[in-house]
């Protein structure tokens, strides 16, 4: 059946990245806050959540630029620096059944960071933003995960999930999706695996290789309890 995967923090180790830009920015804005810290709060997030929240901090707007900057700085140095998830390669080499990328960034940002990383091939055509497909909601609400279901006529209950954010737990839970949370990426955090249980994750993986086993597995379980 249908595998639905992240593109941040599993298909690329990009969230250190993100996290770093991210905190330079707020500390322009008057925010300090140190990418450690970003990763822990806002792993998942948009820019735009991010902004919001800070904004409440501050007690105060930012810039009316604060996105548009960020995004510019990101996208940069996404495309010099992120690099493929270790082992994803040899994973999707061996996982059966259909698959689609289901993530918070923007279409041109998965063009780019997909493309440098050798996976785009690996999924075009079903390579689905959340802001840009059914009613454009961003995770933790489960816009794309349903979408990308819909796409190819799956029932979300035999859809299996890779994420590595509480966010993005929480948003396939919402569609009805089994999910694995992952917790292999550069950005893992003591207490990460703790997040995302909490979110609802069924079961946890810190490497790739295990990805395909466990999820021929939490399909298994479900047949057999219905």
């Amino acid at each position: 059946m249908l595998n639905l995967f992240d593109c941040d923090g599993v298909l690329i180790d990009s969230e250190i990245i993100a996290a770093e830009v991210d905190a330079e920015h707020l500390a322009k804005a008057g925010l300090e806050i140190t990418a450690e810290e970003i990763m822990h709060r806002f792993a998942g997030s948009t820019i735009i959540a991010i902004k919001e929240t800070a904004e409440q901090e501050l007690g105060r707007k930012l810039p009316d630029d604060f996105v548009e900057v960020q995004r510019a700085e990101l996208d940069q140095r996404l495309a010099e620096e992120v690099d493929p998830m270790e082992g994803i390669h040899d994973m999707l080499d061996v996982l059966e059944g259909p698959r689609c990328v289901c993530s918070n960034s923007s279409a041109n940002r998965l063009k780019l960071t997909l493309e440098r990383t050798q996976l785009y091939s690996r999924f075009e055509p079903n390579i689905f933003s959340a802001q840009e497909v059914g009613t454009r909601e961003a995770k933790p609400l489960p816009n794309v995960y349903l979408y990308g279901a819909k796409q190819f006529g799956a029932d979300p209950a035999e859809c299996v999930v890779l994420e590595d954010s509480a966010v993005g737990v929480t948003a396939a839970k919402a569609a009805g999706m089994r999910v694995v949370g992952f917790t292999g990426a550069g950005h893992s955090w003591p207490g990460h695996a703790d997040a995302l249980t909490d979110a609802g994750a069924d079961t946890l993986i810190n490497r790739m290789a295990d990805f395909p086993a466990t999820a021929a597995a939490l399909r298994s379980w479900r047949r057999e309890t219905v």
